[in-house]
Formats: C-alpha cells, sequence, structure tokens
C-alpha cells in the first residue's frame, strides 16, 4: 500500500521519479537524499550527495523511489535543475517541479544550446538544440498558458542567447494568443525554431562592432543590414529552409512601411510570422541594455512600438501593450519569487 505523503513536504522537497533517479549517477548521487517514513510521517535523511552508495542502497534508493518515498531538498534545485539542463525531456516526466521551476531550467537549457550552436553551426550541434525545442513546444502544448511563465523572465541584459530567448518568449507569446484554437502543433514548432534563431546571422557580425558605445563608421554600420541574408545562407546551406524559418530570419528588420531591410517588402509581403518576429525582435532590443542604448521599461518600450503604426503591426504591438498595462505576466520582466513555505520537520538520521 502506497504511503500518504502530507502535502506540505512537496512545498520544500522534490518526490524524484524513478525517470530522474535513472538519470543520475547510480553509485554517486548528485544531491542530498531523503526518505518518507510513513510510521512517523517525516522525511529522514538517507545520503548526502556525492557519497558513494553501495549496492545494497542503490537498490533500496530504487525501492524507496518506486514506493514514492525518495525526495530531495529545493534547496538542492540549482544542482537538481543543472542536472535536468543536460537532460531536458526530464522536465516532461517530473511532475513535482513547478511551473516557474520548469521555466528557469528552459532558459537555462536553450541558452547553452544557443550559445553552442553559435559557436559551432554545424548539423550535428543544430540536431541537440533541436531537439531541446521540440520539448519545450510538447510543454507548451500541453497548456499554452504556460507561455506567461517566460514572459516573466525577460533579460534585461543583452547577449546574441539572451536576445534570442527573449524573443522566442514574446514571439510565442503573441503567436498563440493571436491564433487561439487555430494553432496547430506543427505551426508552434516550426515558429519555436524560427524565434529562437531569428538573428543567427549577428554571429557573424565582428564584436568589437556590437560592443561599440560610440556611434558606427559607415563601413561598421554597413556590416549590420546583411546579418539576416547571412543567417539564412547558414540555414540553408544545412539544409533548413523551411517558410518559418526563412521567414523570422530574413523578414524581422522588415517594416509595412517597406523601410526595413534587406528586401524592402512592404505591407502583406511580409508574412504574418515575419511581423510577429519583427515585434518580438525590435521590443527585445530595447528592454535590454546594450553597449550603446541603455535599457527601456517595458510599458513604455511596447508604447513606442504601439505609436509606430506605419512600421509595425498594431495587431501585434496592442495584444502586447495591453497585456503589460494590465499586468497579465504578474511580475513581468522580473524573475517570478514566491514566499518561502515553512518547512515540514526532517527526522534526524537514525530515528
Amino acid at each position: 500500500m502506497k504511503a500518504t505523503i502530507p502535502d506540505n513536504i512537496s512545498e520544500e522537497y522534490y518526490q524524484i521519479s524513478t525517470e530522474i533517479l535513472s538519470s543520475f549517477p547510480k553509485y554517486r548521487p548528485p544531491v542530498d537524499l531523503f526518505r518518507f517514513r510513513e510510521d512517523i510521517a517525516q522525511l529522514q535523511p538517507y545520503t548526502r550527495k556525492g557519497a558513494r552508495l553501495t549496492n545494497e542502497q542503490v537498490e533500496e534508493v530504487q525501492r524507496m523511489c518506486e514506493a514514492g518515498d525518495l525526495f530531495v531538498s529545493r534547496s538542492d534545485h540549482p544542482i537538481y535543475s543543472q542536472h535536468i539542463v543536460h537532460q531536458l525531456d526530464l522536465v516532461l516526466v517530473d511532475k513535482n517541479l513547478k511551473e516557474g521551476e520548469v521555466a528557469d531550467i528552459f532558459q537555462q537549457a536553450l541558452a547553452l544550446r544557443v550559445n553552442e550552436f553559435i559557436d559551432q553551426p554545424v548539423k550535428p550541434v543544430f540536431e541537440v538544440l533541436y531537439r531541446d525545442v521540440m520539448v519545450l513546444t510538447e510543454y507548451l502544448w500541453q497548456d499554452k498558458h504556460r507561455v506567461k511563465q517566460f514572459m516573466r523572465r525577460l533579460h534585461r541584459e543583452h547577449s546574441l542567447a539572451k536576445h534570442s530567448l527573449n524573443t522566442l518568449s514574446v514571439g510565442l507569446w503573441l503567436l498563440v494568443t493571436s491564433m487561439g484554437d487555430n494553432l496547430k502543433r506543427r505551426d508552434l514548432d516550426r515558429a519555436a525554431l524560427a524565434l529562437l534563431l531569428h538573428d543567427l546571422g549577428m554571429a557573424k557580425v565582428p564584436a568589437f562592432i556590437l560592443s561599440k558605445s560610440t556611434p558606427l563608421k559607415p563601413d561598421e554600420k554597413d556590416k549590420i543590414p546583411l546579418h539576416p541574408l547571412v543567417g539564412a545562407k547558414i540555414m540553408h546551406k544545412m539544409g533548413l529552409a523551411f517558410d518559418e524559418l526563412r521567414q523570422c530570419t530574413l523578414e524581422h528588420h522588415e517594416r509595412l512601411d517597406g523601410s526595413g531591410y534587406p528586401q524592402k517588402l512592404k505591407g502583406e509581403q511580409i508574412s504574418r510570422l515575419g511581423r510577429i518576429c519583427a515585434v518580438a525582435d525590435s521590443f527585445s532590443a530595447m528592454i535590454s541594455a546594450r553597449p550603446h542604448a541603455p535599457a527601456k521599461e517595458l510599458v513604455p518600450a511596447v508604447q513606442e512600438l504601439a505609436a509606430d503604426k506605419a512600421r509595425y503591426d498594431a495587431r501585434y504591438t496592442s495584444l502586447l501593450l495591453n497585456a503589460l498595462v494590465t499586468n497579465a505576466f504578474g511580475t513581468t520582466g522580473k524573475p517570478k519569487t514566491e514566499a518561502p513555505a515553512k518547512a515540514p520537520a526532517v527526522a534526524p538520521a537514525g530515528e
């Protein structure tokens, strides 16, 4: 008969699933392990992180896990989350993670994958990134409202990976909100990948240009408008030329009045996803501190975009403006914090 676990324990401890346990090093778990004692209705320390288990302990740990009696402290969340970052599909089976904790893990994992791909844009590295993006879309497909957690975690300092994550979060929220029940899983999968990689070409712009705090010289400035073409070329060489990726890569700097680049597209010549990416990209850039410009606050930034109806699609700027003005995301732009729950009693070892 399965033990009855007091509800308050899950506030301070994770109940480890068999999938999570099997991903740990067999003899040296990276976290402190606790076992639930039904006779005293408390958790009891079982083994310390890094301690070597005997064969008997390995078997006992497995039995406790299968019975639902094996826990790890939430104080070990940094270790626990770093472990899952490298095996991201574990978030789909760990039902004890809170949505905010899952969003943090996705942020860490995808930033890692984007940086790896920027450093080495080759097919094997892309395939690892693709796998993790598909884990994200599976997670969001199960409950599309989860995208709000990502909108609460927008980065306010600029790097290419952080900008990519911000654009992904904002773009997916706009896509999910504007399409509603008409959104297909295939659309979500492709849009997520395209939004994340929309600015890949910027990786080929010399770092000294991107880090300058003074006005660019004409020859330096000329290198910037080439990055959409460079990004599209990189992806095409890898055989990744599906419409959504092409649209985000080539159209995120196009503007409705034809003042954008690189193709000077106008109005309906710009795809729906291209328009969404344009709003998400510009907003993400505006709210992040860059060498040549300080970060703007969220509402003033989107107000500026919403006022520019000649260049940005008002359907999407209005959606974002209304959400931010009404604080639809909670603590938008700041990591979500939760009041620590009172820890349940933990029985001393050996009780």
